[in-house]
Parts: C-alpha cells; structure tokens; sequence
C-alpha cells in the first residue's frame, strides 16, 4: 500500500515514518507541502493520505478522488479544515487521530499557572532587567474554582492533573464521564461560567462550541476571570474577548489557539504583516500569553499521530472521531 504523507516534516515527523511505514510495511510518499490541486496528482496510486491542520477543500478532494484516493486521515485531532460534506460526495472515508493526552493536559496546567502567577509580564520585565515586585502579584490555584468545559480523554486528564493542586473542580460536558467524576462535579455550563475562577477549554470545534465564550457569556463570568484555550480557536469571539480584556472583566488569558490561524500558524513572518488584527492586538497585551498552537507538540504525540494515521488508512477504518 501506498500513503501520501502532506506537509511531512522532515525535522520531527520523518523518523517515525520511517519507523511505521516499515512496521506496517507501507510506502510513504513524502510530500513537504500542503495539499492544493497543483500538487494533488502526487496521491496518484495512493491508497489514502494523510494530512495536518490546512485547508482540505472539495477541489483538492475531487482531484484526490480521481487518483484513486479512498481515505483521508488527519493526523490531528481537530477535522474542521477538512470539507466532510465533499469527502462524502465523493466517496472519501476520514478519520482523525488521538495521541497522547498528556501533551495538552500538561501544558493547560502550566499555561493556567502561568496566567495566574502573571509569568509573560514577569518574563518581559526580567528580560528588560526590571526585577521590581509592583503588578507581578499572582494567585494560588489552591484556593479557586476551575471549570472544564469538555471532560474527554484530553479533558479529564487536565482533571486529574489538577486535582492534586487542591483547587474545587467543576465541568461542562453532554456526556458525563465517571473518570471525571473522580475529581470533580458536573454542572451546567451557565452555572460553569459563573462560579469558575479559572475556565478552560476541552470542546471540539462543532455548532455547540461555535463562540461559546462570546459578549452574553462573559458578562456572566466572574469578575477578573482567567481563561485557557488549547482546543480550537472558534470556541471564541475574539473581538468580543478582547473587549473583555480591556475592560478587565476578564483578567489574564492563555491561548494556544485563535480564530483564523490557519495559514498562519506553523510559519516564520519575523519581517512581515500577518494580517491577523487581532492576533497583533493580543500579542501586546501583558495578561494575555499567546502561542502557536503547541500543545500538543511531544515526541510521544507525534509519534501517535503518525503511527495511528497510517493504521487508520491501513485498516480503512474510516470514521470521525467526534470525541477525543
């Protein structure tokens, strides 16, 4: 079998290709750019291709289904760059993957100490040999409220982890899990949003999640509240996020994701525009760390994505997974 592997980097996720394909004895086809229809012809005899977070449209599908492609395996966790209603037109199973948890849990903990413990102002202070203790003061996460929107696998992970800081836990899901429950009581996500002194987010990218945190929302929110995003950008309404901060209704933020980042996001525009407003407007404020959408950047994760794409195409079990 053959497996067009897109935006392959040879840097990090060429060793475990190497690695699988010879495991599973499949031929990879090493593509270093993303998908467009210039370059779908590269899938030509390929059984299935695998891909990462770029725009997957019903162009490039169509010419993929030409050439023969079956199955359309992301090796992401997020699907919502890919076109599903033109995968199933054209007859194209999809499939997501899932990785190590512990890459996204651990480092929600650290972004949601760092936000309370005010660590990008302390950092830029230190930087500019400013070791001064005014407005560096934090809080401990012991004596607050967390809310977890989204108790899957990713999800209650975050729980466990923090549930050995002492802090109460409470979280938000259709589906209540009992290995969440261990560590905390379910709630609405009204009654979430209002108690929470620290939220963070867990939730697939879908309709019920589409700006979740949004103008209404966050005037139910407590005064001062920190917010933590490494799911998917659109769970926010970033305009109206930012007119929160700058009110200082909400106090500080962590965001490995935002609206609009694909494209942007794994590049290098040191000496350009990026043409994200609110991207430049949030990089300058001193409560709010924003980074490029690395939570999930372990070598156990991307070892994961690689070897469970493959298998997904592999075994052609072609699904979306609609929960982590």
């Amino acid at each position: 079998m053959k497996i067009a592997a897109y935006s392959y980097r040879d840097f990090d996720e060429a060793q475990f290709f190497t690695k699988f394909g010879k495991q599973y004895n499949v031929e990879i086809v090493a593509v270093r750019e993303s998908p467009t229809p210039d370059n779908a012809h590269l899938a030509a005899g390929c059984e299935g291709v695998s891909v990462l977070t770029t725009p997957i449209t019903e162009d490039i599908i169509k010419l993929w289904s030409k050439e023969g492609v079956r199955h359309i395996s992301t090796r992401t966790i997020g699907y919502d760059h890919i076109d599903l209603k033109a995968a199933k037109k054209y007859g194209l199973a999809v499939s997501n993957v899932t990785y190590s948890t512990g890459s996204v849990a651990d480092y929600t903990v650290m972004l949601i100490l760092m936000a309370l413990r005010r660590m990008k102002s302390i950092i830029k202070r230190a930087e500019g040999m400013d070791y001064s203790l005014q407005g560096s003061i934090g809080r401990e996460i012991g004596d607050l409220t967390v809310g977890v929107v989204g108790t899957g696998k990713i999800g209650t992970h975050v729980m466990r982890n923090l549930s050995g800081f002492g802090c109460s836990l409470i979280a938000y899901d259709p589906y209540p899990n009992e290995e969440a429950k261990k560590y905390g009581t379910y709630c609405t996500p009204e009654e979430l949003f209002r108690k929470s002194d620290v939220i963070t987010f867990h939730t697939p990218a879908n309709e019920s999640s589409f700006h979740m945190v949004n103008a209404d929302s966050i005037q139910t929110m407590k005064e001062g509240v920190v917010l933590v995003n490494t799911a998917r950008g659109s769970i926010i309404d970033t305009p109206a996020f930012i007119d929160a901060v700058e009110s200082g209704r909400i106090g500080a933020a962590a965001l490995d994701v935002i609206e609009n980042e694909l494209g942007i996001f794994y590049g290098e525009y040191k000496y350009q525009v990026i043409g994200h407003r609110e991207m430049s407007i949030l990089k300058d404020m001193p409560n709010v760390l924003m980074l490029p959408h690395m939570a999930f950047y372990t070598e156990n994760a991307v070892s994961d994505m690689v070897e469970h794409s493959i298998c997904h195409i592999l075994n052609d079990d072609g699904n979306v997974l609609l929960r982590e």
